[in-house]
């Protein structure tokens, strides 16, 4: 019998890239031949927050990964299943000795079945290799020192690909064992609304962003057209790992050298920070995935409406800002960070709904979906960390300031978009003459207020700022403090040096 060739498997998850990935770079250093695998696992096909959206998004990078490996005459493994069977197939053809793979900061689905796996390996004499993701560090107890160890692996040199064909199984080799699995096709339509995926689209987006698109980055941010424009659009790049934070930090970093608009980076960069922050508050703390942070706030009850639900998910609530945001997401998967925070706050407090409820509807929706940003900013929003300021957003408010001309309503709720400005922003103003003049009916051609924004909001306020004196609330607070704050965090919120 034919002795079993021995190799190394790079399980390939949120890093799709093989530029500056410490998984690839060490299994290359491994000296056997390598074997990229993806799986499209069950667990997560059925996990109520993904959706199709985000699996294109996947299979794109994946094709677009095919191509760059086509050079070295191999490509990745794509399968469906459970990852125990089809290691359990793998082992029929090879002998593995390691598996590398980075460290995910993700569900608690997935961090279950990590350590199925780790148990997995130590069974089947496998080492598993599991990498630092863009300085998100596991283990750590408190944020002594954390910034400066981010800070210091962001200056790292990035770890180039350097490969060669008889550095991997061929394409003819994973042919001949694709007929053992359940295989993906890995085709998707091209004609739709959403970011297309993989690296060589996420360089696309972020040179024309470095060219020029950075000039308004601060002017723009908060507008919700003009940021579609004026912000990086890396963010579902960054999510599934097309491009890693070093190697934005470091351009960013670069062209800020000689940019006459250096603090527009310098905000650029801190937002690089930020987002590595809340996923390293995710990885220490990752039960906030079902309950507050501050076990204060589990006393807060709140009933569920559907009807609340339906209206808000399909943005016809009656507030045309909420719904021009909640429908540009529905179809394009992306909103700007104040409409994202603006859509929970109005969930939360103008709707008193509990925050998990928002949970799936949102993760399904945003092509970006990074766990480890999603629940401490739905948490965040809806003011039930005791340690942040409380944000009640007014949504007609943000719409005069930030969408003046109502251009960014009138291209989402269409049905308002021939009225005057003022009544875009506040059909509700309108008499029964005004409705009639200009033919749109409220509760016909568009809702009314689906609550009373003035009186729920007052409810909501009042609420939550007694709670904060509360014993528990209190003391929760001053733990997650002590655990979750940062040295020099006024460093990582600003970069204008």
């Amino acid at each position: 019998m034919k002795q079993k060739e021995n190799i190394s498997v790079v399980w390939l998850k949120r890093d799709l890239r093989l530029h500056d990935n410490e998984a690839i770079y060490n299994a290359l250093e491994s000296g056997r031949r390598v074997l990229f695998l993806f799986v499209f696992e069950n667990l997560l096909l059925n996990d109520p927050h993904y959706s199709d959206r985000h699996w294109d998004f996947i299979k794109q990078s994946i094709v677009d990964l095919n191509e760059e490996l086509a050079k070295y005459k191999t490509k990745v493994l794509s399968v469906n299943g459970e990852i125990f069977s089809v290691f359990n197939q793998l082992l029929n053809h090879y002998q593995i000795s390691e598996v590398f793979s980075h460290q995910e900061t993700g569900l608690l689905v997935t961090f279950n079945r990590d350590k199925e796996f780790a148990r997995y390996c130590r069974n089947n004499s496998i080492v598993w290799t599991e990498n630092i993701n863009n300085g998100v560090l596991r283990g750590l107890l408190n944020r002594e020192d954390w910034f400066e160890k981010w800070e210091r692996y962001m200056y790292q040199s990035q770890l180039e690909f350097q490969a060669s064909t008889q550095d991997f199984i061929t394409v003819s080799e994973i042919n001949r064992i694709a007929d053992y699995f359940h295989t993906t096709d890995l085709t998707t339509d091209k004609s739709t609304n959403f970011q297309y995926g993989g690296r060589t689209t996420a360089w696309k987006y972020a040179d024309s962003f470095f060219e020029k698109r950075y000039e308004n980055y601060m002017f723009h941010i908060s507008k919700p057209e003009a940021s579609r424009s004026s912000c990086s659009r890396l963010s579902p790049y960054i999510a599934w790992g097309n491009i890693s934070i070093r190697e934005v930090f470091q351009k960013a970093k670069k062209v800020k050298e000689s940019s006459e608009s250096k603090r527009h980076l310098g905000a650029f960069i801190s937002r690089l920070r930020w987002q590595a922050h809340f996923i390293q508050k995710f990885e220490m703390e990752c039960t906030m995935e079902n309950a507050s942070v501050n076990k204060g706030y589990h006393k807060l009850k709140k009933s569920i409406s559907e009807t609340y639900k339906v209206a808000w998910e399909t943005g016809q609530t009656g507030f045309p800002l909420v719904d021009a945001a909640m429908r540009c997401l529905n179809t394009t998967g992306y909103i700007n960070f104040r409409m994202r925070a603006m859509l929970v706050s109005f969930f939360t407090h103008i709707l008193w709904q509990p925050w998990q409820e928002a949970t799936y509807h949102l993760s399904r929706n945003f092509l970006d979906f990074e766990p480890g940003i999603h629940f401490p900013q739905l948490q965040m929003q809806a003011g039930e960390t005791g340690i942040n300021n409380l944000r009640i957003y007014n949504p007609t408010k943000n719409g005069i300031e930030h969408d003046p001309d109502a251009i960014f309503i009138k291209k989402w709720v269409p049905e308002i978009a021939h009225l005057p400005i003022p009544f875009i922003h506040e059909p509700y103003l309108m008499t029964p003459l005004d409705q009639q003049f200009s033919k749109c009916i409220l509760g016909k051609d568009y809702p009314t207020p689906i609550v009373d924004i003035k009186e729920n909001r007052k409810k909501a306020s009042d609420i939550l700022w007694n709670m904060k004196d509360d014993l528990l609330v209190r003391k929760e607070s001053l733990r997650i403090l002590k655990k979750h704050t940062i040295n020099n965090r006024s460093r990582m919120l600003r970069d204008d040096s």
